[in-house]
């Protein structure tokens, strides 16, 4: 498998994992003490670094940082939006299309160079 395809889907078993571990126990342990919650993040987020850990290292064989940082705030954006919607129940809201059009100004300025490159 090509080293983006790799990093795209390490980092986006990472990001479901982050995103619960960051976020699940707003809903789900609401009524427990803050410290219950924070230590079953720190169990959940074990994952997420095992897997993202290694995405990042795949991805810096043909990225730079700042091209992993940016991809993975898309795959952040593209997994929080559907986990606020579906699972926290929240209302889609405008400001995730804003927030996407952002991100995306951002992939063009960070990948111009290679965008350039292949016209």
């Amino acid at each position: 498998m090509h080293p983006i395809a790799t990093t795209i889907l390490l980092l986006t078993c990472s990001n479901i994992f982050m995103t619960f571990a960051w976020y699940a126990h707003l809903k789900e342990m609401n009524n427990k003490p803050w410290i219950a919650a924070a230590l079953v993040s720190w169990g959940i987020a074990l994952f997420e670094y095992l897997l993202q850990v290694p995405a990042n290292r795949i991805g810096y064989t043909v990225l730079s940082v700042a091209q992993l940082k940016i991809l993975q705030e898309v795959i952040t954006l593209s997994v929080f939006v559907p986990f606020a919607l579906f699972y926290l129940k929240e209302p889609l809201k405008l400001d995730y299309l804003w927030a996407a059009l952002c991100i995306l100004a951002a992939v063009y300025f960070i990948f111009r160079g290679e965008l350039a490159g292949a016209a």
